[in-house]
């Protein structure tokens, strides 16, 4: 994925558009707006790879490179959330005890967890949806049917 650029297509399923931006072989941000930027093209392969997921083909996205560029703790929680298998659910203690230097009984530590799930720059391709109890990146109505996808 070494082109650069935004780009952007109509999901019937999400009633949104899917928007991507890449820059450097890596993805910067998934959103999900109700109009796309203006000059988003509507071809890449990794949009491709998107609405085969939303048609209902199990994907991970773990080969596609994600810039995580967040505060060293709040990328490390980011980085489990990629661990959580399709279809499978955990909550923010669960997320807390997966990550290394967070302190699950620490409240301030839950609220880094939280914090990271709620700036997610790539909701789908670091699945915050995932986690059942935390915040999403993703708009409520997106969150609910990329759960509902997954049978979550």
């Amino acid at each position: 994925m070494d082109d650069a650029g935004i780009y952007a297509r109509e999901s019937t399923y999400l009633d949104r558009y899917v928007q991507v931006g890449v820059a450097s072989g890596r993805v910067l941000s998934v959103s999900f707006p109700r109009e796309p930027d203006e000059e988003a093209a509507d071809a890449h392969d990794l949009l491709d790879r998107i609405f085969a997921y939303l048609e209902g083909v199990e994907e991970d996205f773990a080969d596609v490179q994600v810039a995580l560029t967040l505060p060293t703790d709040q990328r490390s929680v980011l980085e489990r959330v990629r661990e959580i298998p399709y279809g499978d659910q955990i909550d923010v203690e669960t997320l807390a005890r997966m990550t290394s230097g967070v302190d699950h009984t620490d409240d301030e530590d839950l609220n880094v967890v939280r914090t990271a799930l709620d700036e997610n720059p790539a909701p789908l391709l670091v699945p915050d949806h995932r986690v059942r109890d935390g915040p999403s990146a993703a708009p409520p109505d997106v969150e609910q049917k990329l759960r509902s996808l997954e049978g979550l």
